[in-house]
This record gives structure tokens, C-alpha cells and sequence, in this order.
């Protein structure tokens, strides 16, 4: 049995709800051949839903959560990855 406890984070809970979301629509967007990059940044600049497409619900989708909250995640795992 494992008397530790269990630590809680809301960063590790966000970072895993974004991952989730941009997949499925990073997976939509290909399926649909569009350029999720640029389709996913042009959404991320302007808040223009019309630029993430309506297949598998991915607009939907990606409005679960903030533009901000995307922002953050994507910088924070930049970071991570690329500096020391």
C-alpha cells in the first residue's frame, strides 16, 4: 500500500485539458486539409472562431477553453522543452 499523498496540480489537470482539445482539433482540421498551424494560429490571434472548422465539433471544441489558457500552455511547453 502507498502511504504517500497524492499531489493535486491544476496546472498538470490544464496542461492535459489543452493537450486534449488541441488534438482533436489539430486531427479535425488535417481531416478536413487545412493547415492546422496556421488555422490554430490564425484562431489563436484573432478569436475568430471561423478559422477552426466545424467538423468533429472542433470549433466547439476549442472554445472550451480560453485563447489565453491555449497561449500559456503552449509557451509554458515551449520553455520546458527548449530552455535551459
Amino acid at each position: 500500500m502507498n502511504d504517500k499523498t497524492q499531489h493535486f496540480s491544476f496546472d498538470d489537470a490544464m496542461e492535459k485539458k489543452v493537450k486534449e482539445i488541441l488534438s482533436e482539433v489539430y486531427s479535425a482540421l488535417k481531416e478536413k486539409g487545412y493547415n492546422p498551424i496556421a488555422q490554430l494560429v490564425g484562431y489563436l490571434i484573432s478569436g475568430d472562431p471561423t478559422y477552426i472548422t466545424n467538423h468533429k465539433n472542433a470549433r466547439s471544441i476549442i472554445r472550451r477553453i480560453e485563447r489565453d489558457e491555449i497561449l500559456e500552455e503552449i509557451v509554458k511547453f515551449y520553455i520546458d522543452h527548449n530552455i535551459e
